[in-house]
């Protein structure tokens, strides 16, 4: 599985975590907030810098810096049809994300002190780029440092389209497409994000608010 390491808050980050969206990929994420010590100097040995997003990925041999590389190596490797010619985003993308991150007070960015130590098996999250709902979960996690494998599930047709009603009610006999989109179907028979799955404490979870609530709660400074 690729490697990330990265952190909420930062807009280039995001330009990363857009494209993976886009091209239904799953990645490792090894959130490395500011005032970060569980992750933030392994990514240093890595790479030789603190330097945010760091791709790993050990498919290829390759170690990359900046988030235009890194999404012309993902595309190169991992993307099909047009989405493998697609340029890198551009100025406007980058104000885009910038504005994004600031929209949300840069939330995200810096550690809030988590558990000592990390959870034996790392979360997993479902969630989408855009999807607000999911930032607020990513941000809890990014904060705490928790590594979580982000399986992305993009909407993949016109129906996904809006709030999950809208497809339960309207178009309820539209078959469900993209690999995380399927598999969470066959796991809760919903589609909805985010949702996370804790195998540390057999938790699984929809709603925001309630994901962050039960981060802070059981991998939280108050968890010690």
């Amino acid at each position: 599985m690729l490697k990330l390491y990265e952190y909420e808050g930062c807009p280039f980050c995001r330009l990363v975590r857009e494209a993976l969206t886009e091209l239904d990929l799953d990645v490792m994420i090894h959130p490395c907030p500011r005032g970060g010590t569980r992750w933030r100097p392994e990514a240093e040995r890595i790479g030789g810098r603190a330097q945010f997003p760091l791709l790993v990925d050990d498919n290829t041999g390759d170690v990359l810096y900046e988030s235009a590389d890194i999404i012309a190596h993902l595309r190169k490797h991992y993307a099909t049809g047009r989405r493998r010619e697609a340029k890198a985003p551009g100025l406007r993308a980058q104000l885009g994300s910038s504005a994004a991150s600031a929209l949300r007070g840069f939330a995200g960015t810096n550690a809030r002190g988590g558990t000592a130590s990390s959870p034996a098996q790392p979360l997993e999250l479902y969630s989408f780029e855009s999807s607000p709902f999911s930032r607020i979960v990513r941000e809890a996690l990014c904060e705490l440092e928790l590594a979580y494998v982000l399986r992305n599930m993009g909407k993949a047709v016109n129906a996904d389209m809006g709030p999950p009603w809208v497809r339960e009610k309207f178009f309820a006999d539209t078959p469900v497409e993209g690999r995380n989109r399927k598999a969470m179907q066959e796991e809760t028979g919903r589609l909805q994000g985010p949702y996370l799955i804790d195998p540390n404490t057999d938790t699984r979870m929809y709603e925001s608010a309630d994901i962050v609530r039960y981060l802070h709660t059981t991998y939280g400074s108050q968890a010690r």
